[in-house]
């Protein structure tokens, strides 16, 4: 871990976590700058008040923001860092992946062959359609909906699919409720408020490495949502973060907080002393 100051790689664009200390003298929450990677240069924007802890025990997990991108190449990316799993014969390279969609329509693997005329009619309202690994049945992802696909080894933290859905599941809770927002869980898959739906979760576990993973509605255009019966549940809704505050609340104000949280569920013996052993690299950074 870094302390006193930042540490820049010109290659890469990544940044590490500096630690200051307050006008106590007692150690402050890491300050953090999203840097743009550039072979003539590197920009830097400072991001105020940007609290994120993450240590996964002594593992260290890399958060990339892959920006807006479309969901065919979101899933050869999540193949590249889980091939890396298994070719790996170091440290195993445990990622976070952050992203936002094109309109796109998903199936997973809990339904039989989604009809060809379905397909069609939903690939005319503008919207891509795929079929996937993942669990759970038919959902959109789009603009304004924050996507966080885990890449993780869960033999470095608990071998246990049932253990880290419930902490995803816990994760979107908490990250709600410092939105003073009341999510829950019930017997259908996903966060919900009340009896709409603001977080779809569905992943794939092969040979204990995860993939694909949430989607939290923060400004989502959700009219995409009527074309489909979400999930395959009948009767229910589906919300946002901007709809439950009825203010706009953005992606890039939504990421830290959801960052925060799966800090706190997942690292069971977060320790001060290992804030922030990992690396962000926004490569589509504004200016």
């Amino acid at each position: 871990m870094v302390t006193g100051s930042n540490r820049i790689s010109r290659q890469t664009g990544h940044l590490a976590s500096s630690r200051v200390r307050d006008r106590t003298g007692r150690r402050s929450v890491p300050e953090y700058s999203y840097i743009r990677g550039d072979s003539q240069y590197l920009k830097q924007v400072r991001c105020a008040n940007l609290r994120v802890k993450m240590s996964l025990g002594k593992t260290p997990v890399s958060v990339v923001n892959l920006g807006r991108i479309a969901y065919r190449s979101a899933l050869q990316i999540q193949q590249r860092y889980i091939k890396q799993h298994f070719d790996s014969s170091g440290q195993i390279p445990n990622t976070v992946l952050l992203c936002e969609h094109y309109p796109v329509y998903t199936v997973g693997i809990r339904r039989a062959q989604y009809p060809a005329e379905e397909e069609q009619r939903l690939k005319d309202l503008g919207a891509d359609f795929s079929r996937t690994n993942r669990g759970g049945l038919i959902t959109f992802h789009g603009p304004g909906q924050l996507v966080c696909y885990p890449i993780l080894n869960l033999g470095c933290f608990k071998k246990s699919v049932r253990w880290y859905v419930c902490k995803l599941e816990r994760t979107v809770i908490e990250m709600c409720s410092k939105f003073r927002i009341k999510a829950s869980t019930s017997p259908d898959t996903g966060v919900w408020v009340g009896n709409n739906k603001i977080c779809a979760i569905g992943i794939h576990c092969g040979r204990y490495v995860t993939s694909h993973g949430l989607a939290l509605n923060c400004n989502t255009d959700l009219l995409w949502f009527e074309n489909i019966v979400p999930c395959g549940i009948v009767g229910k809704g589906v919300t946002s973060l901007s709809r439950e505050l009825g203010r706009d609340v953005t992606i890039e104000e939504a990421t830290p907080v959801l960052l925060e949280a799966f800090s706190e569920q997942i690292v069971m013996d977060f320790t001060d002393g290992h804030v922030m052993d990992f690396l962000l690299f926004y490569p589509d950074c504004p200016a």
